[in-house]
């Protein structure tokens, strides 16, 4: 049963707080640009990132990447599934940039900042952001089977939580499945 604010898996957009604001911010690059943009330096991650550089053959995860964004937009930590690599069922690519983000600015607490994931966040991951205090997450495709912005749970957005991120669900959906698919042919 789909909640009001709740997207339907695979709808393009964002509901949640704020979901009737304009998708275009004035002097700027439109928001859903900037999230294409986004995106698909995620995409490159997943593809190319810091695991892959160990030699494809060695690496056997599956090609989800992630990317933390400031408030100002810089881009400050990636993460790529590294769970075969380190052998860590927590080393998911969304876990591993917040990580990696929260060390750089010397905090746990993100607020401000920005998630860009290729898949739908699993119930850790989506707990994670909420802790972290991310203020937006961004993700590409749907996963029916663990997703937790949307598809199968809504953690996200729980209003029994004290965090909520706004969230931005199929953003270059097509582009994000299409690499997932290739990987488990």
């Amino acid at each position: 049963m789909i909640r009001p604010g709740q997207p339907t898996p695979g709808a393009v957009g964002r509901a949640g707080p704020g979901a009737h604001e304009d998708l275009a911010d004035p002097g700027d690059l439109g928001r859903r640009q900037r999230h294409e943009l986004w995106m698909r330096r995620a995409l490159e991650v997943a593809v190319t990132g810091p695991a892959a550089s160990v030699g494809a053959d060695a690496v056997d995860d599956i090609p989800v990447g992630a990317v933390l964004y400031g408030p100002d937009g810089s881009e400050l930590a990636i993460g790529r599934n590294e769970r075969e690599l380190s052998g860590d069922p927590t080393a998911h690519a969304e876990v591993l940039a917040l990580r990696r983000g929260a060390e750089r600015v010397g905090r746990w607490r993100l607020d401000g900042c920005t998630l860009v994931v290729t898949l739908e966040p699993c119930t850790m991951c989506a707990g994670a952001l909420v802790l972290a205090r991310i203020s937006t997450v961004v993700f590409g495709a749907w996963e029916p089977k663990t997703g937790a912005a949307g598809s199968l749970w809504d953690v996200l957005r729980d209003r029994r939580l004290n965090h909520r991120p706004e969230v931005y669900g199929g953003v270059l959906e097509t582009e994000t499945a299409a690499v997932l698919r290739a990987f488990f042919r």
